[in-house]
């Protein structure tokens, strides 16, 4: 096992940067705000800890990359950038892939993701992704099949057996497919994955400096130990692409949480929009997340 510990000043570097530009930038943030991101460099902090490496299959060891400091992802002339035009997030159920997503893709959205119950391979060489994402062309594509308790076991329905080209607009390969139990573990999974990719298309790299939802996974309990939320330096990054009060967003993520009486879609295997099935939203498994959104907001809010 190994620990990834960055000096403060490196931490402070990477959030706040030296440019004085970015510096006032920085310094015009509300002053909680301010308290809240700082917790970065408090080697102490319970908020938000170093990188914890657990094995040689990990992420960082099996691909060694550059880490992106803030000054970076505001300078990148590439980086998608939401506009008043273009502003939406459309979530797509499909079979398959980043070019069609790309053809399919709104004129006001600002990226379009595709989610299936389907195993990923992108190249034949490769190891399977929880999913992909394209940076300048606003559109991912992420499996939630490993997620599922019955993946591994014999009776996984979840494989294409046999290879058949069909037009873009039939998805009756996929009738009787594969519909998964719906449990809080599986949604917890779901959310990492589908906003670590997200955050991907809004120009935000793996990081590399504190343990954060934008880590990169090789493996499925590496997935699992990557916590749902931002570090400090990749909250600042996302909040520069949107605009938002840190507050009021952990207030309505909280407020998600507690809405229990909200319900889960179930497509029945005809994918019917009219013959869905609802479930409770379960949500026994964000508890730890909450508690730790409370603690920033008890922050935030002294």
């Amino acid at each position: 096992m190994q620990v990834l510990h960055h000096s403060e000043q490196t931490l402070k570097t990477a959030l706040i940067s030296k440019n004085p530009a970015l510096v006032s930038q920085y310094e015009k943030l509300d002053a909680r705000e301010q308290q809240l991101l700082n917790e970065a460099f408090h080697p102490t902090s319970d908020l938000f800890g170093p990188i914890t490496l657990h094995s040689q299959s990990d992420w960082i060891n099996s691909h060694p990359e550059a880490p992106q400091d803030f000054e970076q992802f505001f300078s990148n002339p590439y980086r998608n950038i939401p506009s008043p035009e273009k502003h939406s997030i459309y979530i797509l159920s499909i079979g398959h892939i980043l070019k069609f997503l790309k053809k399919k893709k709104p004129a006001d959205a600002f990226c379009v993701v595709g989610v299936t119950m389907i195993d990923l391979y992108p190249r034949d060489s490769w190891n399977f992704v929880f999913g992909q994402a394209s940076l300048t062309d606003g559109v991912g594509i992420f499996s939630f099949a490993r997620y599922g308790s019955d993946f591994y076991s014999s009776h996984y329905e979840g494989t294409v057996k046999k290879l058949q080209k069909k037009s873009s607009n039939d998805y009756s390969i996929f009738d009787n497919y594969f519909i998964p139990e719906i449990t809080s573990v599986l949604l917890l999974r779901s959310c990492k994955t589908l906003t670590h990719e997200i955050g991907h298309i809004f120009g935000l790299r793996h990081c590399q400096w504190l343990t954060c939802l934008m880590q990169g996974s090789n493996h499925l309990e590496e997935a699992d130990l990557r916590p749902l939320n931002l570090c400090p330096i990749c909250l600042r990054k996302l909040q520069c692409a949107i605009g938002f009060n840190i507050a009021e967003r952990y207030k309505a993520l909280v407020r998600w949480i507690d809405d229990v009486s909200a319900d889960t879609p179930r497509a029945t295997p005809k994918h019917s929009r009219e013959n869905n099935v609802y479930l409770p939203k379960p949500v026994e498994a964000f508890k730890e997340w909450k508690e730790w959104i409370l603690k920033c907001l008890a922050v935030l809010e002294k």
